[in-house]
């Protein structure tokens, strides 16, 4: 029987409950947060929509990948003498068999308007991917409204229609199938988008480190190698079976010399030590030092040995690096969170110290940064604020240099972040989320 003087338990202001509802569908704790990643999906399309059809088209590029594809055509095979109003080519064949069939599909070029509608397209279907991406690494969905709000990356895919655009594409692919454990699609996807720009090498250790550890055996990590390799050859094939040491050093040049009037990223160091070369080492030994420090203190973590003892025996007496036992338990700590913190972070640290950034390599940093400002553990409010004023540095034409000291600080903050708030990631054995959080992402 109840107790009469007992009073019944009062619920808290409308307005607490307002806001404890909000949190709940933006941490992934609500049935309707489910919603917000198809939602903000049909937004984006309409918006993509509404771009074609209100601002004009902006010619960049898109010139150029005709009048080379045009000498491709008419029986140029060798690179060096491959060029385009805006310079050479210098991308890997799968860029030119994508841009032959635009080349067709536009009247060689000149009605770009279905060529738009084709990298709407394309948007579209690299941010379901990336969504896709984020939700299996169960990312909460309040990072979801940063996937659809940069003005930058509307304007790469559908105002200029960039190749980068196909390789990004690509790179998600790869991702989203390493996620769910398919070794030979997500390498398969992986080295189809590094046919198309060579960018994605700043992803290879990650990606490398990723079939080693998952696939559970070296044996199977040595034939996708070769595969992806063999497959390099096969887009390549066309243009190696003439002028190979043309085509090599002109689709995967490592010294080109960039314009400082271009650079995003370095503008704040002044022209002078920006062309130094004393400057280019200085990056690529950052590069490869940070890139060190994540390889040994972070990636390899789930195999549970040091580089050496990794290493070790397949010098030495030429046996695998894990036996299976140790193969398989670390494939089990490869999981879609693992994956996606190391691919992305592998990404920011090799544009981080890249010689020189243009606008339309924000296709590769847009949709990373979230992700990472998250796993390094910063407040939402957080994220959001440098969010926003790297979209605002990325917007910023002709650069800065406070406009490029924030690409490259926040770029920083991403890498040093996520090295310290995401070190349990890599920790071997660990749970990256807990029972409840992944039963409030289902």
């Amino acid at each position: 029987m109840a107790d009469p003087s007992r009073k019944p338990e009062s619920k808290p202001p409308l307005h607490q409950q307002a806001i404890q509802f909000a949190l709940d569908v933006a941490n992934g704790r609500h049935v309707l947060s489910k919603l917000i990643p198809p939602a903000l999906f049909l937004a984006d399309a309409l918006l993509c929509g509404l771009i074609i059809w209100k601002v004009p088209y902006t010619e960049i590029d898109w010139t150029a990948y005709m009048e080379q594809v045009s000498q491709i055509l008419s029986g140029e095979r060798d690179y060096t003498k491959i060029r385009g109003g805006t310079g050479p080519l210098v991308y890997p064949a799968a860029h030119v068999y994508i841009y032959t069939g635009l080349y067709y599909l536009t009247d060689e070029g000149r009605n770009i308007l279905p060529a738009q509608k084709l990298f709407a397209g394309l948007y579209m279907v690299t941010l379901g991917v990336v969504m896709g991406c984020y939700w299996q690494a169960k990312a909460p969905p309040y990072l979801f409204p940063l996937l659809i709000l940069s003005k930058r990356l509307h304007s790469i895919f559908v105002l200029r229609c960039f190749n980068d655009c196909f390789a990004v594409l690509f790179l998600w692919l790869a991702i989203f199938f390493l996620q769910r454990r398919n070794w030979q699609a997500g390498a398969l996807l992986y080295t189809l988008g590094l046919g198309v720009k060579m960018t994605l090498l700043l992803s290879l250790p990650a990606v490398g480190i990723i079939l080693f550890l998952g696939s559970g055996s070296f044996v199977t990590t040595l034939q996708l190698a070769a595969t992806m390799g063999l497959v390099q050859v096969l887009i390549g094939v066309p243009f190696l079976a003439h002028y190979p040491t043309e085509y090599l050093s002109r689709a995967f040049e490592l010294s080109r010399q960039f314009f400082f009037k271009w650079t995003v990223n370095w503008r704040f160091v002044g022209e002078e030590a920006f062309l130094s070369k004393g400057f280019a080492l200085t990056l690529l030994a950052l590069h490869v030092l940070v890139l060190g420090i994540f390889v040994t203190t972070r990636w390899i973590k789930p195999a549970r040995k040091s580089l050496v003892q990794l290493i070790s025996p397949v010098l030495l007496a030429g046996k695998p690096p894990l036996t299976g036992p140790e193969h398989r338990a670390a494939a089990r700590d490869v999981t879609p969170r693992y994956v996606l913190t190391t691919i992305l972070s592998a990404n920011a640290v090799g544009l981080l110290f890249a010689r020189s950034l243009h606008y339309q390599f924000y296709a590769y940093v847009a949709w990373s940064t979230p992700f990472l400002l998250w796993r390094a553990g910063l407040h939402p409010v957080l994220v959001y604020l440098l969010w926003a004023v790297q979209e605002w540095a990325w917007n910023v034409f002709p650069s800065t240099p406070v406009s490029s000291a924030v690409v490259v600080g926040v770029l920083g903050v991403s890498v040093a972040g996520v090295w310290f708030g995401a070190r349990e990631e890599w920790e071997p054995g660990t749970k990256s989320s807990s029972k409840k959080e992944e039963a409030a992402m289902r």
